[in-house]
């Protein structure tokens, strides 16, 4: 029998995580204090001077007549769903086939796993190239076989559909890893009895297949929701710059140029706390509501 070991120490668990705390303190918590803080302020573009204004930096965000804010909340939604039901639909059904004893599935699996180690600019870039109204192939094919003039600087669709395509394509192989990781831990005993019970291929799926990889897609849903407001800055960037006009403008990419292009400090810290809040917000409803329905 092995023999067990007692470590008596009660300061060596904090110091263990003490590091990643640092980490966390530095890269999250100080800078969203700082966000909260300058969302209070007026300040001056050349940074010599700051005036207290209490909420009127939210309130401006929703009364101005000339701000966009409204606007960018309801696309950014858009976009985030849009993200997160196309990459999640379409990798659980390449995980379903991938999983299946077909030829070459190693190399299967692998060539839908690279996309992961794409930069987010560089697959933005990608798609760029291939949808350009110039020299793109794709938009050649649209135009001269479909008789679609495809023009994402022109067309707010064009443009929109553009950046759900490449954000999408960017969350599929995260997705696929996990996919494929679930449909590995579903037990063969119940596909195999449902087989002789007589259910079909569409109802062993949903029925058992589905219901089992429920705790995997919870988590899946949460993180490309996440990935829709947080971590599309560089798809947009590099694609249409918020264009054409603003009709792009996502609300991380108008807290980027509101604060570091126009210089209003104050109203893109209350932009970026308002979006803080919308995210936490949308976690703790899944996870009250949709939660209560998994079965880990």
């Amino acid at each position: 029998m092995a023999k067990q070991y007692e470590i008596k120490a009660k300061w060596l668990p904090y110091f263990l995580v003490l590091p990643q705390m640092i980490i966390v303190f530095i890269f999250f918590f100080w800078p969203s204090a700082q966000a909260i803080l300058q969302s209070f302020y007026l300040q001056d573009p050349f940074g010599g001077k700051t005036i207290f204004v209490g909420l009127s930096n939210y309130i401006a965000l929703f009364t101005n007549p000339d701000s966009d804010y409204l606007y960018s909340f309801t696309i950014s939604i858009v976009f985030a769903l849009s993200i997160t039901f196309l990459s999640m639909t379409v990798s659980l059904f390449l995980a379903v086939q991938a999983h299946k004893k077909i030829k070459f599935t190693t190399f299967y699996k692998t060539m839908l796993t690279w996309p992961y180690a794409v930069a987010t600019l560089v697959a933005g870039v990608i798609w760029l190239f291939m949808f350009n109204p110039n020299v793109g192939v794709i938009a050649w094919i649209l135009k001269h076989r479909f008789g679609i003039p495809w023009d994402y600087l022109l067309n707010f669709q064009h443009a929109f559909i553009l950046l759900t395509l490449a954000a999408s394509w960017k969350q599929l192989a995260y997705n696929f890893v996990f996919f494929m990781a679930g449909l590995q831990s579903v037990p063969e005993t119940l596909v195999e009895a449902a087989i002789i019970d007589g259910a079909s291929s569409i109802r062993r799926f949903w029925q058992i297949i589905f219901g089992l990889l429920a705790p995997t897609t919870f988590y899946l849903l949460v993180m490309n929701l996440v990935f829709g407001f947080f971590e599309t800055f560089p798809i947009v960037h590099g694609i249409t710059a918020g264009g054409p006009g603003k009709s792009t403008s996502i609300l991380v990419y108008k807290v980027w140029r509101d604060g570091v292009v126009n210089l209003d400090l104050g109203g893109s810290s209350a932009q970026s706390v308002i979006l803080m809040i919308l995210v936490i917000g949308l976690t703790v409803l899944q996870f009250r509501f949709i939660e209560r329905r998994i079965t880990y």
